[in-house]
């Protein structure tokens, strides 16, 4: 008895079995997210490393190189809690300098920039307020190029010119600075600061500068009252290179003796920064008649000549004239004899000064002068192979010890009656205890942990790339190129025996079950609506 089934009913299942257009679209589309997602996995294993572009600076420039950076359209990143920026390590040392062609950063401060933006009809006075402000911003700036100081302020106090004066007033300032974390200033750079400062402003004292730090601790300290006594900074320096001088100069003379890391000197040196000056003037008879040297001559002459002097007893009588002559006036008067010297006086005087022999000696003792050394020297033991090749060490001979006293005094410039002294000792050092480092792990190496991180995240991107591709997007794109013919609803003729056995279907047959089959793999709720007409039906 044959039994024919009615025709199957046709139905969609939503979402799940639709038209095969629909499912092509769905394959190209899954296959499509598929690759983007590879890609994206692909460009974020090639992200580049980030290099810090500035860190440290202030909201101001922080918000100004931001958005410079948007304008160049160059990615960064903010670290730190925004007291980093961070862009592309190729890109670092270009963006620095179209950074700084711009004025970025400026530092949190303005300078001499500043009066390029004066505008038509400014006063006087803020000309004035204008031009101190970017004299104390430059001022500023140029101090942060300290290695130690991370930002610094100068306000500077310049009071009004005055034509009086008893009126006028020497310019002060101040200057503070905030320093590196574990960091801090030696007197010779705080003394560099404040000469820095009251170089730059007219008329600026070095003593109406005033230094402080971050924790209000005064570094210049120039109203303080210094000792006479007192060494300044330069004169201690001064004494610790003279004495390491020293002993490198022992160290280095030794060394080729008892070899290196076996000597070890250490020098104490007392030197004289007073200063003196003292002037001597001596006097001393001229040794020989040709030494003698005539200063100066004077010579005079004078004589006086007439007849003879008047005598007689004062009064009118001595005064009368003599009475006429009585001899013949036809005798003439008789001559005087030539050679009669006429009547009077001569005197003649000479006087003569010499050099004396003097000697004028002035004596300066300039500064810095060696009153006394002091050195200690400490060799160790010579180290020496015995016979059987071992090495044993031993004490060094009185004669070598004396040999190596003679080429430290010579080294040191040993003076005896400068009271200086030198101590040499022969011993056995002892050797430092090596320093136990425990063994890092591996896994606790900076070097291993980073190598771990990368070589991590190069097989995280190895295989979800190889799980995406062999899992996924081969399948599909296999199904994209093979496409399955669709299913097909064909009536189904089973043959019935008398007793209700099912007989076995013809050849002919054969193609229609293997459908039936992949129909019943492919969708099992079909062959359950079928078997349930067939129910039905019955």
């Amino acid at each position: 008895m044959a039994v024919t089934t009615a025709p199957a009913e046709k139905f969609s299942l939503p979402g799940m079995l639709q038209s095969p257009a629909a499912r092509m679209a769905m394959m190209v589309g899954g296959a499509g997210a598929i690759v983007a997602l590879m890609a994206g996995i692909w460009f974020w294993g090639q992200q580049p490393a980030y290099r810090v572009l500035f860190a440290n600076y202030s909201d101001r420039d922080g918000g100004a190189i931001v958005a410079a950076l948007q304008q160049m359209n160059v990615p960064y990143q903010v670290a730190d809690g925004g007291g980093a920026i961070l862009v592309p390590e190729k890109q670092v040392h270009d963006v620095r300098l179209k950074l700084a062609s711009q004025g970025l950063p400026k530092g949190g401060g303005v300078g001499f920039e500043l009066m390029e933006n004066q505008k038509l009809g400014t006063s006087q006075f803020l000309e004035q307020v204008n031009f101190q402000r970017a004299l104390e911003g430059e001022l500023a700036r140029t101090i942060q190029a300290l290695a130690n100081v991370q930002s610094a302020r100068v306000h500077l106090a310049l009071p009004k010119a005055s034509v009086f004066l008893r009126d006028q007033q020497k310019p002060t300032a101040s200057v503070m600075l905030n320093l590196h974390p574990g960091r801090s200033l030696e007197p010779q750079q705080v003394s560099a600061i404040v000469h820095l400062v009251a170089s730059s402003v007219p008329e600026l004292p070095v003593a109406g500068v005033t230094v402080i730090d971050q924790n209000g601790n005064l570094l210049s300290e120039n109203n303080k009252p210094k000792s006479a006594n007192q060494l300044d900074p330069s004169q201690l320096k001064y004494i610790d290179e003279m004495q390491q001088a020293i002993a490198r100069r022992i160290e280095s003379i030794l060394t080729p003796i008892v070899g290196p890391q076996n000597v070890r000197a250490e020098v104490s040196a007392e030197i004289d920064f007073s200063t003196s000056e003292q002037a001597a003037e001596s006097y001393r008879p001229n040794q020989t008649p040709e030494s003698t040297v005539i200063r100066s001559q004077h010579q005079s002459e004078s004589q006086t000549t007439g007849g003879p002097n008047a005598g007689g007893v004062p009064g009118a009588l001595s005064n009368t004239p003599p009475l006429p002559a009585t001899a013949p006036v036809t005798n003439p008067p008789q001559q005087p004899a030539a050679s009669a010297p006429p009547p009077g006086s001569r005197q003649k005087d000479s006087t003569i000064n010499y050099e004396v022999d003097k000697t004028l000696r002035v004596t300066q003792q300039p500064m810095g002068g060696v009153k006394r050394l002091s050195v200690a020297v400490v060799v160790n033991h010579r180290t020496e192979l015995d016979p059987k090749g071992k090495p044993v060490t031993r004490a060094l001979t009185d004669d070598e010890k004396a040999q190596l006293t003679d080429l430290v005094k010579e080294a040191m410039g040993y003076n005896k009656d400068r009271g200086d002294t030198l101590n040499l000792v022969n011993s056995a050092f002892v050797g430092a205890a090596p320093e136990a480092i425990p063994e890092l792990p591996l896994w606790k190496d900076p070097d291993n942990i980073a190598l771990a991180k990368e070589a991590g995240r190069t097989l995280l991107i190895v295989a979800a790339l190889a799980f995406l591709y062999f899992r996924q997007l081969k399948p599909l794109l296999k199904r994209l190129r093979d496409p399955e013919p669709p299913p097909v609803q064909r009536q189904l003729e089973p043959v019935l025996a008398a007793d209700g056995e099912l007989l076995p279907p013809s050849s002919a047959k054969q193609n229609d079950l293997d459908v039936a089959r992949q129909v019943a793999r492919d969708d099992p709720r079909m062959v359950a609506n079928v078997v349930k007409n067939w129910v039905g039906a019955e």
